[in-house]
């Protein structure tokens, strides 16, 4: 019973038993909580139960949760390898009480798990009590039948838990296992508590307080309990083990990337083997829980994991990437209680794949740089922060792996002369930006936005509107009047007008008022909440302190609302479609069209944008109302509106919902709930229709999907009609035969542009002689000399042209020189192996290169290629090759 499957297992179905809710794990990304980087705890998808937000059907649960710790204040990503214990993913197993029951009930389950089913030995268990917390000693005292030596009370928060500065809080009892004398390390509390002879391995958590204030607590009405077991660690103990990397699970990744290596770890290199096995599982998880390797956020945590253990590849002899063929071994051991892995294969290797393929050359290069570097430092020295830094920035070295590398060879980095040299930069490229004049422009609204308040938005209500005119700016400088004709910015005091954000262009319109008036061509947001209007003064003069009508441009707006509806539910649609990796990593919501940037590393199928766009579509033809309301962040996220990390709420944010969902978990539940300071449609049917026109890659692991709604969708379709009917009337078929057509027409082409590019080879060769030798065979200084200018030959077929001549040649150098496009001429030489020792054909195609107004060329002895700007120089060219082989 102690392999790691059977263990998680065994404590689910104990609980199960005990009549607790299984609950399956969340995932790693908190779908509703951009404060929190990586889930981490088993109580993290309950957070909402604890403080009341959120009501389930059950009030006793227990959890296996994949956690991570990487990034942010839980960080062991650097442990990682070094210790026994460390590890960016584990799982946590849990049992909680959302107010059912509490401390005594808590103590007795666990005791009973852990000694009549796990089978652990009493004398070699103790805990940890809060030091004040008589009442848990007192149940370990009567329950375990502990005496007061193995009850060790802790005065610090190690032993207190808080959610926050305020809400619900609590003692700890921790229990920890005794695992000889043979290993170093002392009981909680002592000196020597650090070392790894008493092992920590299950955490309970009394909830029976609320923090009011900081100095007010009180106790909560329905005590709660959250309890948190480390499987990693229980298998360690279960196994007999020292070492987590030791356990079942570890020990058959290990020896997968032994076998892929031909290598077993040793005791230079089990630190490397222990640091794959774990890297590999937190990278996979991640990305089957959609997180894809980036410069910033959870991505760039990601990116930190996977190529630190691309690092340790490497240092074991890798000489192709090693971590994507490991992806089987894993979904081996845990696809079954993790069905996402399954379902996710296939990604989580192209990824890994990708990464480690684009990394490689970086890696090879920042590590032979960084050999340089410290040759001359010792054990005990340190890497200036200076060069740290040029490794970082110049050559894409990230700092960590500088650090890990060196951690070897106990050489340290100065960290503090890094953040100096980055600070440095950032100043130089501060001071570059004022330089530009933009800093100017954008420093007026400042004394504006102080004076006068953040303008007041009334454009979710009406779009026409009264004001009185706040400021007037002109080329960066505060003015007190425009006249007709001058470009102008203008605040004022309340507006209906939409200021760009959120993807969302700023509204146009007109700005008029008692003899004047000013088209407004622009509206952004600046200086936190100040909504500025970019207009032109079309008639009259403008004042300061005029009162005015603001009217946004219907029609557009109106465009505008339905384009950005849209992209709530292509998104929606996507993330079902495509998986919940797809996250928005951008978006543009213009009159005309809208664009979203999502994560996804390939190509969209034409199977799968159709059903995205019959997706979307169906919650169009539902014509079902946009709701919208304000709330307070928290309580948005409890209804399951979706954040986006690193995104930055107010206390009160606006959440748009839209559509019924149909089918699965959303049936009969607000199809799509976003986070949103947007403009909308009233109801869905309003966007008229969704089109996606496009998909393409726009950096890696990026996709930008492009689509038109209502009458430009429309449009759009009726021209791809026309279009086909078109061609259909040109083959003369019916429309429905095109595409058979088509492909059939293609394979035809293919056919007579190889059947072609034969006959243009034969006559590039010339008409033979019955000996087979090419009419325009040549001796020069006693070599076979072919040189030819020949026209209607692409580039990548002059290669298989000097083939041929080679071969009718028999002995002999061989010069080709083609016609591009825009007079661009590509020439290729070719010398027979036996004169590869007198003749090279690089150098030979160089001096053609030069003839044809060019530079350069490369290849082999045998072969090589170049080009030049001057086609119509091609016979000069042949003749250089002829006096070099002469000058021979």
């Amino acid at each position: 019973m102690s392999g790691v499957n059977e263990i998680r297992s065994t404590f689910l179905d104990y609980f199960r038993k005990e009549g607790h809710e299984v609950v399956a794990s969340s995932p790693l990304v908190p779908r509703n909580d951009p404060t929190l980087m990586f889930t981490n705890a088993g109580m993290v998808q309950f957070k909402n139960v604890f403080t009341g937000l959120e009501k389930r059907p059950y009030w006793r649960a227990t959890t296996a949760q994949k956690s991570v710790r990487a990034g942010g204040k839980h960080n062991d990503l650097d442990n990682v390898g070094y210790t026994a214990r460390h590890l960016t993913f584990f799982e946590m197993l849990g049992n909680f009480s959302f107010g059912d029951y509490s401390k005594e009930r808590a103590i007795e389950l666990a005791w009973n798990l852990i000694t009549r089913e796990f089978g652990l030995k009493k004398d070699k268990l103790l805990v940890t009590v809060y030091h004040t917390d008589d009442e848990a000693a007192g149940y370990w005292k009567k329950i375990a039948g502990f005496s007061d030596d193995r009850i060790i009370r802790i005065p610090t928060s190690d032993n207190f838990w808080a959610m926050g500065d305020t809400g619900p809080c609590g003692p700890c009892s921790e229990i920890f296992i005794d695992r000889g004398e043979h290993i170093w390390g002392g009981p909680p509390g002592s000196p020597e508590e650090d070392g790894d002879r008493f092992l920590e391995f299950w955490n309970l958590v009394f909830m029976q307080y609320e923090q009011v204030t900081k100095d007010e607590r009180i106790d909560l009405p329905r005590p709660s309990i959250d309890t948190g077991m480390g499987l990693e660690r229980m298998a360690s103990i279960l196994q007999g083990v020292e070492s987590v990397f030791e356990t079942d699970l570890f020990r058959h990744l290990i020896e997968a990337a032994s076998s892929a290596l031909g290598r077993g770890p040793d005791a230079d290199t089990v630190g490397s083997f222990r640091v794959i096995a774990d890297h590999l599982r937190s990278s996979c998880f991640l990305v089957a829980d959609g997180v894809l390797p980036s410069n910033e956020g959870r991505g760039y945590v990601l990116r930190r994991i996977m190529r630190r253990a691309m690092r340790h590849a490497q240092l074991l002899g890798a000489g192709d990437p090693l971590m994507w063929r490991l992806v089987p071994a894993l979904v081996r051991e845990m696809g079954q209680a993790y069905p996402e892995l399954v379902r996710g294969e296939q990604m989580i290797t192209e990824t890994l794949k990708l990464e480690e393929t684009r990394f490689r050359k970086t890696l090879v290069r920042g590590l032979g740089l960084l050999s340089e570097a410290t040759e001359k430092l010792g054990a005990g020295d340190m890497l200036d922060g200076e060069t740290a830094f040029k490794l970082y920035d110049t050559y894409g070295f990230p700092l960590d792996l500088t650090q890990d590398a060196l951690r070897q060879r106990n050489i340290s980095v100065d960290l503090a002369g890094f953040t100096n040299a980055m600070e440095q930069q950032k100043a130089e490229a501060r001071k570059s930006w004022a330089g530009s004049g933009e800093a100017a422009t954008e420093t007026v609204w400042f004394p504006v936005r102080e004076k006068h308040g953040a303008t007041e938005f009334l454009g979710y209500e009406t779009e026409q509107a009264e004001g009185l005119i706040q400021a007037l700016v002109r080329d960066g400088k505060i003015v007190d009047s425009a006249a007709n004709g001058e470009a102008v910015a203008v605040v004022v005091n309340q507006t209906p007008f939409y200021g760009e954000s959120g993807g969302q262009v700023g509204d146009t319109g007109v700005i008029s008022g008692e003899g004047f008036s000013i088209e407004i061509s622009d509206t952004q947001k600046k200086a936190d909440g100040l909504f500025v209007h970019l207009g032109k003064v079309a008639d009259g003069t403008v004042d300061t302190g005029a009162t005015v009508e603001l009217k946004v441009d219907h029609a557009r707006r109106s465009r505008l609302r339905a384009n950005h509806s849209a992209t709530h539910l292509i998104h929606e649609a996507l993330r079902e479609v495509l998986g919940t990796h797809v996250a928005q990593k951008g978006s543009l919501v213009a009159p005309e069209r809208l664009r979203f940037d999502i994560s996804h590393n390939k190509p969209i199928s034409p199977d799968e944008i159709e059903e995205v766009e019959r997706m979307a579509n169906e919650i169009v033809v539902q014509n079902s109302p946009v709701t919208t309301r304000l709330m307070s962040v928290d309580d948005a996220i409890a209804e399951g509106a979706m954040a986006l990390f690193g995104e930055k709420y107010g206390d009160e944010v606006r959440v748009v919902s839209m559509g019924t969902g149909l089918h699965g978990a959303r049936a009969n539940r607000p199809y799509s709930v976003e986070l949103c300071g947007g403009t909308h449609v009233r109801a869905t049917g309003d966007i008229g229709l969704v089109r996606i026109v496009s998909d393409s890659a726009v950096a890696a692991g990026v996709r930008r999907i492009e689509a038109l709604t209502g009458e430009a969708a429309r449009k759009h379709l009726d021209e791809q009609d026309k279009r086909l009917k078109a061609v259909a009337a040109a083959l003369k078929i019916s429309p429905a035969d095109v595409p058979a057509r088509v492909e059939a027409l293609l394979d035809e082409r293919k056919k007579l542009e190889k059947e072609l590019t034969e006959a243009r080879k034969n006559l590039a060769l010339g008409d033979r002689s019955p000996a087979g030798v090419p009419a325009e065979n040549e001796t020069i200084a006693g070599v076979g000399f072919l040189g030819k200018a020949v026209s209607g030959v692409a580039p990548k077929d002059l290669k298989p042209l000097a083939d041929a001549g080679k071969k009718s040649l028999g002995s002999g150098v061989v010069v080709f020189v083609g016609a591009g496009e825009d007079n661009k001429a590509s020439v290729v030489v070719g010398v027979t192996d036996d004169l590869t020792g007198r003749f090279s054909a690089v150098d030979l195609v160089r001096v053609a290169s030069a003839a044809l107004g060019g530079q350069g060329g490369g290849g082999r002895p045998d072969m090589a290629q170049a080009g030049g700007p001057d086609a119509s120089r091609a016979e000069d060219a042949i003749a250089a090759v002829k006096a070099a082989l002469e000058a021979a």
